[in-house]
Order: structure tokens, then C-alpha cells, then sequence
């Protein structure tokens, strides 16, 4: 069923009820609803950012959006150039150097890379998206947490040497490529600057280099989103001061019956945070919560637009931004399913252990409240017999660890963790 339209009811002020009009089948209906949740995702119109690519229309090769890209079919033995380093672009590039005899990848910023391994061959984000470590970085100036991470990632392999090391303090959100310095490293993947011009078979750069006998441009220069289906006057789009209250109501909206879920950039998993963004608008349309007045919402979003400039040193083109385990807690306050750590170490010391110094995961907004999930706890607890299921298919004989030697880096966690209080206190 495709949706060709949502538009406010003519009594909307009163009753804040929507009219769809959908088409199935070649055949169209207008329906009447009471809410409307838009999930159509935010990476769904991809943008081509043509204008900002000199004399590209001179250039009598191959030119295609990442969108496009499925396979490695038919890049055999050819030269491509990939203009953009963001996730897609940078898995497209170390695949496809695979087949093709030379890939450029071009960049205006650079970025940051995070490898899909951490210590011990777990993934980044278990070790990277806990509590005890959004404590500490949130008591931290912000300038010592950016350095820190930063430093974490030069520490897998020096951003400027490989030269893709962003520019500037802003902080820019990293993507995740193990594979990428192997491939500079090779030669098979090459890093250029901003492109400069176009001519009809090679493209100049901005330190003067030129590629000749280029083949292949394929546009990895994001996506964008928007609306066609509604009026433009319900949602006005605002990247620096912010278009939605939480991420999710459209600002100025005489009826909160409509909510925006997953357009956000949180750096962790965007469908858990769509999870509870759903339970809080559900929550909402129901009544049994209620957004505040016009002063309490321009509170909320200066300082929405103060945090972001905290975190990423600009609130600039980035409202969809947030800090991942603050965002949350704020969404699951406002239904009552949020945590009090400190009774938790009273009452379940060994679950708010779990908690504090595990992954951050929806389970964890299952323990209380409504909604709430008897299994929650149980799923915490095992959770890391999951993680480690799918790496055990060979079994063999295992040197036992001491017992002091297991609770060393609990005991190191434990110390920090202390230290950051005292400091908040």
C-alpha cells in the first residue's frame, strides 16, 4: 500500500486526527486516523551533489550514486574513483579493490575509523557503548573526551600518516572499516584530496594531482530526506536550531499526533533508539504523558543545541545528532521506565553491575515500568553467553585464568568509576 498523502482533518486543532489517503491496487481510499508515526528512514533519497563537482558533465565515463552499487560486477580491471568517506563509501572502496585495477578515494574532511574489533576481538560498541564510559566522558571537559578518543583511534594506526585525519576540533562521528589502512597500506586503495575538475577522461584535485583514464565515479555523498506526502508547513526543516521536539514532535504543531521515529545520528545502534522512540510517542498519543508548554520546549531545544555543541564542538548542521545513552535515558524518563543505578547496586548489586559496566542495550529499559519484561533481567545477565555462541565452533583446551587475575580489570573498572563520582560531587 503506497501512502499518497497525510493531511491535517479540517477540525485537526481540535481533535488533531489526520486524513491518509493510500493507493492498493490502482485503487484509492482516504481514511481517517489518530495518529500518524512517519518511519520512512532518513537515507532513502540519495543526494548526487552534482553542482559541487566541477565541469562533471565533461566527464564521458561512468557516473552512478552508491545507491546504486550492489555487487562488484563490472569493475573488473577498472579505474575508480570514489568521492566521499563515509561508511558506504568506505566499504565500497576496500571491496571493490578487490577486482577493479586501481580505486581513488576522494575526501574533503577525512574521518575518523573505528575497527569492528576491540580488545579481546569483541566488538567496538560492547566495550565502547556502556555507562561507567558516558559517566566519565560527560564529567570530562569536553576537549580532554574528544582528545581521548581521538587518541584511542590513532592508537590503532595514525590517522595523519595514512593522511585522513579530519581537520579542526569538530568533532566528526567515525565509521567502522577494519580493512581500510591494509589497503592504503597495499597501494590498491589510494586517498585524494577534493576534487577540483573534471575533464572528459581524467579528474584534477585540489593538491594538483590528476588521474587519468578514469573509468568510473561513483557518488557516495550521502542521503537526504524528506516529506512528499505532507504539507510543507508541518515539518520546516532545521539542521542547526532543530526540527522536532526530542527528535520525534514536529515543533509549532497545534496537536502532538504525529511523530518522526529513526532521524537521528546517534553514534550506536539507531534501531534501538526507533524502539523507544516508539513506546515514548505511543505514550504520548495515548495522554499518558504530555509535552510541556511553549517556554518549556524552547528550554528543551537551547539545550538540545548547547549539548550538541558540547559534544562535537558546533551545534551547526547537526541536530540530528546526540550522545546515545543520554538520549535514551532522557526518551525513558519520560514514561517511567528509566533506571535509578544507585537502588539498583542496593537492592540487585550483581544486575547493576551488569548494567553499569556492560553493553547499553534494550533490555535494560525492560526492567521497570511499563512495558516492562520479566525476561529482562535473565537477558542481561546472559547476555554475554550470546555474544561469545557464534565464535565457539572449535573448543580447545583452555588454560584456566587465576581468580585474582579475572577480577584486575573489574577492580581498575571499579577505581574509575569511584574517581568519576567523586569528581561529579
Amino acid at each position: 500500500t503506497t501512502v499518497c498523502r497525510v493531511e491535517k482533518h479540517s477540525d485537526f486543532p481540535v481533535t488533531g486526527q489526520w486524513l491518509v489517503t493510500t493507493e492498493s491496487n490502482g485503487e484509492k481510499k482516504t481514511d481517517i486516523f489518530d495518529a500518524v508515526m512517519v518511519c520512512t528512514g532518513q537515507h532513502a533519497q540519495p543526494v548526487a551533489a552534482m553542482n559541487t563537482l566541477p565541469d562533471i558533465e565533461k566527464f564521458k565515463g561512468q557516473i552512478i550514486h552508491c545507491q546504486e552499487y550492489k555487487r562488484p560486477i563490472g569493475f573488473d580491471g577498472k579505474r575508480v574513483l570514489i568521492i566521499g568517506m563515509g561508511n558506504t563509501g568506505v566499504d565500497i572502496s576496500t571491496e571493490l579493490c578487490t577486482r577493479a585495477s586501481q580505486v581513488y578515494l576522494s575526501s574533503r574532511q577525512g574521518v575518523w575509523v573505528l575497527q569492528r574489533c576491540k580488545n579481546g576481538g569483541l566488538p567496538f560498541d560492547l566495550d565502547f557503548i556502556c555507562r561507567y564510559k558516558n559517566w566519565i566522558s560527560t564529567i570530562m571537559p569536553p576537549a580532554v573526551s574528544r582528545w581521548m578518543l581521538k587518541k584511542a583511534m590513532n592508537d590503532q594506526f595514525d590517522h595523519e600518516l595514512y593522511n585522513i585525519q579530519p581537520e579542526g576540533s569538530v568533532w566528526k562521528e567515525p565509521l567502522v572499516n577494519e580493512e581500510l589502512p591494509s589497503r592504503i597500506l597495499s597501494g590498491s586503495i589510494m586517498i585524494k584530496p577534493h576534487v577540483s575538475r573534471f575533464t572528459e577522461n581524467s579528474v584534477h584535485f585540489a593538491d594538483g594531482s590528476v588521474v587519468d583514464n578514469l573509468d568510473i565515479v561513483l557518488l557516495a555523498t550521502g542521503y537526504d530526506y524528506s516529506f512528499p506526502f505532507l504539507d510543507e508547513s508541518i515539518v520546516k526543516k532545521d539542521e542547526n536550531k532543530g526540527s522536532f521536539y526530542k527528535k520525534i514532535i514536529p515543533l509549532g504543531i497545534e496537536k502532538p499526533t504525529i511523530a518522526f521515529i529513526a532521524f537521528i545520528l546517534p553514534v550506536g545502534p539507531t534501531m534501538v533508539i526507533a524502539e523507544l522512540q516508539s513506546r515514548w510517542a505511543t505514550k504520548l498519543f495515548k495522554g499518558l504523558h504530555k509535552l510541556p508548554d511553549t517556554e518549556g520546549i524552547r528550554k528543551e531545544m537551547l539545550k538540545d543545541e548547547q549539548l550538541r555543541k558540547k559534544w562535537f564542538a558546533t551545534a551547526e548542521n547537526n541536530f540530528r545528532r546526540t550522545n546515545y545513552i543520554g538520549y535514551m535515558d532522557d526518551l525513558s524518563a519520560d514514561i517511567g521506565v528509566d533506571l535509578n543505578i544507585w537502588k539498583l547496586f542496593l537492592t540487585d548489586p550483581v544486575l547493576a553491575w551488569k548494567v553499569v559496566f556492560g553493553p547499553c542495550n534494550p533490555y535494560q529499559f525492560r526492567l521497570t515500568g511499563p512495558g516492562k519484561w520479566d525476561g529482562a533481567r535473565e537477558a542481561i545477565l546472559t547476555q554475554w553467553d550470546r555474544i561469545e555462541k557464534p565464535l565457539r565452533t572449535r573448543l580447545p583446551k583452555q588454560n584456566p585464568k587465576s581468580h585474582l587475575e579475572s577480577l584486575i580489570p573489574w577492580i581498575l573498572c571499579f577505581g574509575i568509576l569511584l574517581l568519576a563520582i567523586i569528581l561529579r560531587g
